[in-house]
């Protein structure tokens, strides 16, 4: 073992010029730079994706305003916890401390409606992290009362210097030299994926496989070993790269909208870029197919009417023959539904329709479509001037109102120039020819 301690922990910035990444909050004029240099005290949220250096913030909050911190994992903890903080500090030399919870989105509405009193009163200054989006996890309350700061995922040249960073160190507490390869260096930041926690547990790990096996003396250092980190060893810390998130939470969603929108806008890689890391991520295909369908009828609609019966069929064909190959047919429905020709008119129309029919719901059915179902409604009119579109040539009667009276007719359907749709819009113009001339059989 090189360190007892993390080396996450060990590198974590002691101020804000030793901190990497989110410049936008750090940087020259950047909001918590000022809160720390002003020592101005405020309660927030801090929002942002795993190991992107919430906890980091926190240390270095608790350096700048120099109160002591007390950490509660919203996990563990309950309302007795929160109300026992601010017990414990009741007395003659009571000092305003910082209350920093981790994960505060998993904390129900009674445990967050716990901390609106003594962040009223500034007896606590309360910090939450959350990988969630606030405005959905957050009681609106508390939310109030707090400044939410968003956190980034690191840039591969922020990580890049935590990798240069962290190489140093090691190569200072060793005896050593530590050096990576530019494909080994470039294979650890792809796997981190923003993820600085990641990246230095990985390397950490690289770094104890290299140290079993050195390569050899450093010339100009007698009895400094050279650690030399290739790409294999960086493959062997990392072991498999599963992506994960949380089904009900933001990332999956925006997964799973980045799908929809690669499959709309025809990018056929895009599309199966996203629909693996779906899989990878274990997520069940249920909401995969489902999406497929809505997009079978939303953004391709009757410019190939054939999506929504192949996007059907692969989801049978999951079913009837497991994963393995099931999920190759829904890769087969992807590529078809993404190259596909595209057209919302079917999802316009029917949005103009629902509108139209909730202003006139409660318009008559006009007289001559109704049925005339006994000698009541035969006396008043049911069924008569109904013109039976079979006795027509074509099977179009002419002129024949569909609409009731009051309801002004517009066109709610208007088919693209793509695809089968082509066909289609032509089928419209030669119907009102013929309603026009109204040839009887």
């Amino acid at each position: 073992m090189l360190n007892e301690r993390p080396l996450a922990h060990i590198l974590r910035p002691k101020n804000i010029e030793d901190f990497v990444g989110q410049e936008h909050l750090l940087g020259e004029n950047g909001p918590i730079r000022n809160l720390c240099e002003a020592k101005q005290l405020c309660s927030m949220i801090l929002w942002g994706p795993p190991g992107c250096g919430k906890t980091s913030l926190v240390s270095l909050l608790e350096h700048y305003w120099e109160l002591p911190i007390v950490h509660l994992s919203a996990i563990n903890s309950g309302v007795k916890d929160i109300k026992n903080i601010v017990k414990n500090q009741t007395g003659l030399f009571q000092q305003q401390q910082i209350v920093f919870v981790d994960e505060i989105h998993r904390f129900n509405k009674a445990q967050q409606d716990a901390f609106l009193p003594y962040v009223e009163n500034g007896d606590i200054v309360l910090i939450g992290a959350s990988t969630e989006n606030p405005a959905f996890s957050i009681n609106s309350a508390l939310l109030s009362r707090t400044r939410v700061f968003t956190l980034r995922a690191l840039s591969k040249e922020n990580l890049k210097q935590l990798v240069y960073k962290a190489l140093e160190y090691l190569s200072a507490s060793q005896n050593g030299i530590f050096k990576i390869e530019e494909a080994a260096l470039a294979l650890l930041i792809n796997q981190s994926a923003g993820d600085a926690r990641k990246l230095l547990s990985n390397l950490e790990v690289a770094a104890q496989i290299t140290n079993q096996t050195p390569s050899k003396p450093v010339n100009n250092k007698a009895g400094t070993e050279l650690f030399k980190i290739d790409a294999n060893i960086i493959a062997k810390a990392s072991g498999q790269s599963i992506a994960s998130f949380d089904k009900n939470g933001d990332h999956y969603y925006d997964i799973l909208s980045a799908f929809h929108k690669s499959v709309r806008g025809s990018s056929c890689d895009g599309a199966l870029y996203w629909y693996a890391r779906l899989l990878i991520a274990n997520s069940d295909v249920t909401p995969i197919c489902r999406r497929l369908l809505a997009i079978a009828s939303e953004d391709i609609g009757n410019a190939d009417p054939r999506a929504l019966q192949i996007c059907l069929n692969a989801w049978d064909t999951y079913h009837r023959v497991g994963a393995a190959e099931g999920e190759r047919a829904i890769a087969q429905a992807v590529i078809y539904s993404a190259l596909a020709a595209k057209s919302n008119a079917t999802y316009v129309a029917f949005k103009k329709a629902k509108r139209l029919a909730s202003e006139h719901s409660r318009a008559d059915v006009p007289v001559h479509l109704r049925n005339a179902t006994s000698k009541i409604t035969q006396d008043l009119g049911h069924g008569k001037d109904y013109q039976y579109a079979h006795n027509y040539e074509f099977s179009i009667a002419p002129n024949q109102q569909y609409l009731p009276d009051d309801v002004e007719l517009e066109p709610l359907y208007e088919p693209s120039d793509r695809g089968y749709e082509k066909q289609l819009a032509a089928k419209i113009e030669f119907l009102k020819q013929v309603q026009a001339q109204g040839n009887k059989v």
